[in-house]
C-alpha cells in the first residue's frame, strides 16, 4: 500500500523530472541528452537543468524513505515490532530547518548573479536543511515518547552529522575568513584576526566556567557569528582581493635600475 507521504513526494519527483526535461530541451538540449542526463547529447543550460534534476532525485529519495518506514504510522510500527500497540503519535515539534532551507535558497539565488561558489554554498545549505528537516519530522512521529524519538533520531543521524558538520564548519570558517582577510587592507586584516580570536577565546572561557548558564547564550551568539561570517565572506568574495606586491616585479624593477645605473656609468 502506498502511503500519503510517498504519493506526495513521488508526485513532486514526477513534476521535477518533467520540468527538467522541458527545460533541458527548451534551453538547447539535443538528441536524448536531457533524458540520459547528458550521456547522449547536450542538456541545455547546465545550472537550471542540474537544479531540477537534483530536486527530482531528492524527492524520489524522500518518497522511498517514507514508504519504507510507512510514514512512521503507529499501527505499522506496532505490526513490525510485534507489539500489541503503540501510543498515538505526538505533534511534530517546530524547528528552524525551514528557515535554514529558505536562507540557502536565497543564497543560491544570489549566487546565480554574484559568484558560482556562492551558488554552490546555497545548494549545499538547502540539501542539508531538507535532510535534517525530513529526519526530524520522521523521528517526531516514530513513537509516542518524545524522549525515545529524540534518542532514535540521534542514533541514526549523529554518526553522520558530527563529521559532516565539523568538516563543513571548518571549511566555511576558513574559506569565509580567508576571503575577508585578503579583501581588507593589511592593517585591518591583523585587527580582524585579533578581534575574532579574542572573541572565540572569551566565549570558550565563559562556556567552560559556566556551562549551564552560558550554553544558550553561546549557541545564539555562535549562530549570529556564523551568519555574519558567511555574509562577510560572500561580500568579500564579490569585492575581490586587495592588490598584493609581486616579488618578481620587484626583482625586475631592481635589475632594471641596476642596468640603468651601469649604463650611465659606462657612458
Amino acid at each position: 500500500m502506498l502511503t500519503p507521504g510517498f504519493k506526495l513526494f513521488f508526485g513532486m519527483f514526477a513534476a521535477f523530472t518533467a520540468a527538467a526535461l522541458v527545460y533541458g530541451y527548451a534551453s538547447g538540449g539535443s538528441h536524448v541528452g536531457p533524458i540520459s542526463l547528458g550521456w547522449k547529447g547536450g542538456v541545455g543550460d547546465h545550472i537550471g537543468y542540474g537544479v531540477l534534476v537534483s530536486l527530482a532525485a531528492a524527492s524520489l529519495a524522500v518518497s522511498l524513505v517514507l514508504v519504507a518506514f510507512r510514514d512512521a504510522d503507529s499501527e505499522a510500527q506496532a505490526a513490525l515490532s510485534g507489539a500489541d500497540g503503540i501510543s498515538p503519535n505526538p505533534a511534530v515539534a517546530s524547528g528552524f530547518w525551514p528557515v535554514a532551507a529558505a536562507f540557502g535558497a536565497g543564497t543560491a539565488a544570489v549566487g546565480l548573479v554574484l559568484h558560482p561558489l556562492v551558488f554552490g554554498l546555497g545548494l549545499v545549505m538547502v540539501v542539508l536543511a531538507l535532510v535534517e528537516w525530513t529526519m526530524d519530522a520522521w523521528a517526531d512521529r516514530a513513537t509516542g515518547d518524545p524522549a525515545a524519538n529524540r534518542e532514535l533520531r540521534n542514533r541514526v543521524m549523529a554518526p553522520v552529522e558530527i563529521p559532516i558538520v565539523g568538516a563543513l564548519a571548518v571549511g566555511v570558517v576558513v574559506l569565509a575568513a580567508s576571503r575577508i582577510l585578503i579583501a581588507v587592507s593589511a592593517l585591518w586584516a591583523v585587527v580582524v584576526a585579533g578581534v575574532v580570536s579574542t572573541l572565540i577565546l572569551a566565549g570558550a572561557f565563559v562556556y567552560a566556567t559556566r556551562p549551564g548558564q552560558a550554553r544558550k547564550l553561546i549557541a545564539g551568539l555562535g549562530v549570529v557569528a556564523a551568519l555574519g561570517l558567511v555574509v562577510g565572506g560572500v561580500l568579500a568574495a564579490v569585492t575581490g582581493e586587495r592588490d598584493f606586491p609581486h616579488h618578481e616585479d620587484e626583482i625586475h624593477s631592481e635589475s632594471g635600475a641596476e642596468e640603468s645605473g651601469a649604463g650611465d656609468g659606462g657612458g
